[in-house]
């Protein structure tokens, strides 16, 4: 599935994108708010995992892609949540932009893509987001996607005592992209 924008084109990760893919995944700025930066056999063995959710179910996450311009811009996409918590199961929509695109827009273009794509032809129920509390930007593109604050929880793929344990949760069904896709 290939997903297109006004800017931007969503298609899944190649081995091509496999350097500027790892790049964006080690970078500390980029990481900042994730437990830690990953380094090249980690960052391929997460495009694998998004490789393999593919071919499971048909969507992941995608690798961001200008119209304009070569290279890599970030991921963006959806991904069966793959824990157990009060709001499982279900689909988590996600995004990661590299260093020298952020602040462009591009995620909340790619963002709303993505959502068209669950909420269309995937005709998913409901999408769900987590981030940490101190990480602003995302949670407040959440907002902007329609995405209502639904408290907090503990991730538990992250240790005990950790500060990023803690994560905000925001989640939108169907019926409410529906309507704000009218309004």
């Amino acid at each position: 599935m290939i997903l297109e924008g006004p800017r931007l084109i969503l298609r899944p990760l190649e081995d091509a994108d496999a350097a500027e893919f790892a790049a964006m995944n080690g970078d500390a700025a980029v990481m900042r708010h994730f437990v830690k930066p990953l380094d090249f056999a980690a960052s391929e063995a997460f495009r694998a995992r998004i490789a393999a959710h593919f071919a499971a179910h048909g969507f992941g996450f995608w690798g961001v892609f200008r119209r304009d311009a070569p290279g890599l811009v970030g991921m963006v996409g959806l991904l069966r949540v793959a824990f157990e918590a009060r709001f499982t199961p279900n689909v988590e929509i996600g995004w990661r932009i590299a260093a020298a695109h952020q602040r462009q827009g591009y995620a909340e273009e790619a963002a709303r893509i993505a959502l068209a794509a669950g909420f269309g032809p995937l005709r998913l129920p409901e999408i769900v987001a987590w981030t940490i509390p101190d990480n602003e930007p995302s949670w407040r593109l959440m907002e902007k996607l329609g995405m209502q604050a639904d408290g907090t929880f503990e991730e538990p793929r992250i240790p005990e005592g950790h500060p990023k344990r803690l994560q905000r949760l925001y989640r939108i069904t169907r019926a409410e992209w529906v309507r704000s896709r009218m309004g």
